[in-house]
C-alpha cells in the first residue's frame, strides 16, 4: 500500500522477481482500459513480463464499485493460491483494501417509498417517535444513534422494512467475512512529505509530456463517457477533461491536477495512519534495501 507515486510498483515487481507472486492491482483507475497515462499504468512491456490482475477489465463507461473488486479480488486470490503461489496485493485505493479486509455488508439500497413513509412519521409525530419504533425492532442500533439524528436513524429503520433484516444483522454478516489468508501488510511512503509532493510534480509533468491531454481527448471523442463517471472522475482526468471542454487552460489543468494528486496523497496516508499491523518502508531507500525488509518480515512470519 502508499500514496501515489511512493513507489509501490517497483517493490512489487522486485518482490515477484524473489518470489512466486500473482501480481493484483488495488486501484480504481487502472481497472479501466484506455486509462494509461493519467493513471500511471505500467506500460505494455512491464505488463508482459509482470502480469497484474484487474488492470484493463472495465470500458470507461462502466462503473466499478469496491463490492465488485473485493469479488475480483478474492477469486485472483483463490487462484494464486491454489496454484501453490502468493498473491501479491499492490496499489493505493484504500477503500478496496478495507473491503476486502473487512468485508462489505449488501444492504439494500435506498426505496423512496419507505423512505417518504418514514419521513412522514417523523414529520407528523416527531424524529424521536422514529427511534422508539426503531428500537422496537433493532434495540443495538437504537442504542448507537442519537434520536435526532435523523439521516442515520432514517436509514437503519429504512434497511429493515425493505429487507426484514436489520443493520445489525447487516453488519454481523460483514464482520463475519474474514479472509481465509495470513496477510503480511507493508506501505510505502517518503517519511517527508515534501519529498512526495516533488515526487508526485516530477511524474505528474512526465504524464503531460508523454501525452496525457490527447488521452483524454481521445476518451472525450468517443461521444459516451461523461464528467460523472467515477472513470472521469479519477484523479488528473477530471481537470484534463475540463481543460478540454474549455474550462481553463493547461497550465491550469496541470496546477489543478497537482493539488488534487496531493489532496488523494494526503487522504491516503490519512487511511496508513490508523491501519493496523502495517510495516512502513522508505521510498528513499534503494529498491534492494527495500526488499530485504519485507523479505526478513515474511521470511519470519511464515517460519523461513
Amino acid at each position: 500500500m502508499g500514496p501515489t507515486a511512493a513507489g509501490k510498483t517497483d517493490l512489487a515487481l522486485a518482490l515477484s522477481d524473489h518470489l512466486p507472486c500473482d501480481l493484483i492491482s488495488v486501484d480504481s483507475a487502472l481497472v479501466y482500459r484506455g486509462l494509461n497515462i493519467g493513471s500511471a499504468k505500467p506500460d505494455a512491456d512491464t505488463l508482459a513480463r509482470y502480469p497484474h490482475q484487474l488492470i484493463d477489465i472495465c470500458d470507461p463507461s462502466e462503473p466499478y464499485s469496491a463490492a465488485q473488486f473485493r469479488r475480483d479480488a478474492l477469486a485472483a486470490m483463490a487462484a494464486s493460491a491454489s496454484a501453490g503461489r502468493i498473491p501479491l496485493l499492490v496499489g493505493g485505493t484504500m477503500l478496496y483494501f478495507k473491503a476486502l479486509m473487512e468485508g462489505l455488508a449488501d444492504m439494500p439500497s435506498a426505496d423512496p417509498a419507505v423512505r417518504a413513509k418514514i419521513s412522514a412519521l417523523a414529520a407528523e409525530n416527531g424524529w424521536p417517535a422514529v427511534h422508539a419504533e426503531l428500537a422496537a425492532v433493532d434495540p443495538e442500533s437504537a442504542a448507537r444513534i442519537h434520536p435526532n439524528h435523523s439521516q442515520r436513524l432514517s436509514r437503519a429503520l429504512e434497511v429493515y422494512q425493505i429487507s426484514g433484516v436489520t443493520m445489525t444483522q447487516w453488519q454481523a454478516r460483514q464482520l463475519a467475512q474474514t479472509l481465509p489468508y495470513q496477510v503480511h501488510q507493508f506501505a510505502i511512503a517518503p517519511p517527508d512529505r515534501a519529498v512526495l509532493h516533488r515526487r508526485i510534480e516530477q511524474r505528474l509533468r512526465q504524464m503531460f509530456d508523454s501525452g496525457f491531454i490527447d488521452e483524454v481527448a481521445g476518451l472525450m471523442a468517443r461521444g459516451d463517457l461523461h464528467p460523472d463517471l467515477p472513470s472521469i472522475r479519477a484523479v488528473g482526468y477530471r481537470q484534463v477533461w475540463e481543460h478540454l471542454r474549455g474550462d481553463y487552460d493547461k497550465n491550469e489543468a496541470f496546477e489543478r491536477a497537482l493539488i488534487a494528486t496531493r489532496q488523494l496523497a494526503k487522504r491516503q496516508l490519512t487511511w496508513l495512519r490508523g491501519w493496523s499491523d502495517l510495516m512502513w518502508l522508505d521510498s528513499g531507500e534503494n529498491t534492494e534495501s527495500q526488499l530485504n525488509k519485507v523479505l526478513m518480515r515474511y521470511g519470519a512470519a511464515v517460519g523461513h
